[in-house]
């Protein structure tokens, strides 16, 4: 493994700040080989599609560049890739398709684990076709999402399941193959977000099992971005189009408007910044993107499993969860002491952090509301260890009375 943090660092000209940035769960900063993709391509020629004209044919590259490095990103064939502002419009208008052809008496299944953007349009769909909804629930104590509940979940009248590849919030990885495979043995569309896993774990969308994949550029550093990646890109020939021109196929069909070309240059160059986090790897992209975010969770694992240790060894905080599997992200929350206080005290010393205290999403099913809120951070390629010690000795001082 070559994975250089202070090299990678000094990608970063936002890092020059002087916060410590553990709030990466809400998007890492951007590498400088991002911007300048994005400033480059504002400045040159670019039009529309489907002229004879370099300005048009450059649009056109931009487009296939960025279909081609997410299909690189997720092991898909790039015509299924469907490009968009981000994840959660994209969804919304899979899930329009997708639902249309729903009746009376289907069945769609979603989890508790879920960001509301794998959760909201499929609710909105069933409830508008009268199909019925059927939720996986969190294990409160270890905040895992148990695969074998699935089995009583997933029917013949299942339409679809949408389940994330890792929660953002407190950095769950439920095990996708074995939910995957008894979707697919009742022939649901699987639905799978990595906008929170993407940057941390090797994607391979057949592996994972899944129909549809969704991610967002923002979550390692790139544009505001997101992309659906199909397995089967004839898949997108069979849905309802949502185009504004007709006789449109493939990802077209649910592309809605003009592409932001800029952004797609930048979605480009986050990616080759992803395949090149590990001055060993070689090949392809592909290859080099399998071997450098390997390498990355390698080295956040181990912060991840000091951070984790150190905070469970101060006696009044409590760290969200136990699962097995895991991105790094965590919640935890501190006795006597509301989320919104927490981090105040963190900003003070430098320290970027989120508070969750109102009763939504993971938090609503363990009531983390209750107790003041939690405390999240999250872990970026960029995090330092001694970044990881100023968060524990933070953290440490919320009991003096003085802080």
């Amino acid at each position: 493994m070559a994975f250089d943090v202070a090299a990678i660092r000094g990608q970063f000209p936002a890092l020059g700040d002087g916060w410590i940035h553990l709030d990466a769960p809400a998007g890492m900063q951007v590498p400088e080989q991002v911007a300048t993709a994005v400033s480059t391509a504002l400045r040159a020629p670019v039009s529309g599609p489907g002229g004879v004209f370099p300005a048009s044919q450059r649009a056109e590259a931009i487009v296939d560049a960025a279909r081609r490095a997410v299909a690189d990103l997720v092991g898909c064939d790039p015509a299924g890739v469907v490009l968009g502002p981000n994840p959660a419009v994209l969804l919304q208008r899979l899930a329009e398709a997708v639902g249309s052809g729903w009746v009376i008496g289907d069945e769609i299944v979603v989890s508790r684990l879920d960001h509301q953007q794998n959760i909201a349009p499929w609710l909105g769909v069933a409830q508008r076709a009268g199909a019925s909804v059927r939720w996986a629930e969190i294990d409160i104590e270890t905040c895992e999402l148990p695969a074998w509940q699935y089995e009583s979940l997933v029917s013949h009248r299942t339409k679809l399941v949408a389940v994330t590849a890792a929660s953002g919030v407190v950095g769950t990885r439920p095990d996708l193959a074995k939910i995957t495979k008894l979707a697919a043995e009742a022939q649901a569309l699987v639905v799978v977000d990595a906008t929170s896993s993407a940057p941390f774990v090797p994607m391979d969308i057949k592996a994972m099992g899944a129909d549809v994949v969704a991610v967002s550029a923002t979550a390692w550093g790139g544009p505001t971005v997101g992309a659906l990646a199909f397995a089967d890109p004839s898949v997108l020939d069979r849905l309802p189009s949502y185009a504004l021109g007709p006789n449109q196929s493939g990802p077209g069909r649910l592309e809605l408007g003009q592409h932001a070309y800029p952004l797609l240059a930048g979605l480009v160059a986050s990616i080759d910044y992803l395949a090149n986090l590990d001055d060993a790897a070689t090949g392809s992209r592909r290859e080099r993107l399998q071997t450098s975010i390997g390498s990355a969770k390698s080295y956040q694992a181990g912060m991840l499993g000091k951070l984790i240790s150190e905070l469970r060894g101060l006696l009044h905080v409590t760290v969200i969860g136990d699962a097995m599997r895991r991105i790094p992200a965590l919640a935890f929350t501190v006795t006597d002491i509301k989320a919104a206080e927490a981090i105040v005290h963190l900003a003070d010393r430098g320290i970027c952090a989120f508070a969750d205290d109102v009763p939504s999403g993971v938090f609503a099913a363990l009531g983390v509301a209750e107790v003041g809120g939690a405390v999240r951070v999250g872990l970026a390629h960029y995090t330092t260890a001694a970044e990881v010690d100023a968060l524990v000795e933070a953290v440490a001082a919320l009991t003096n009375p003085a802080r």
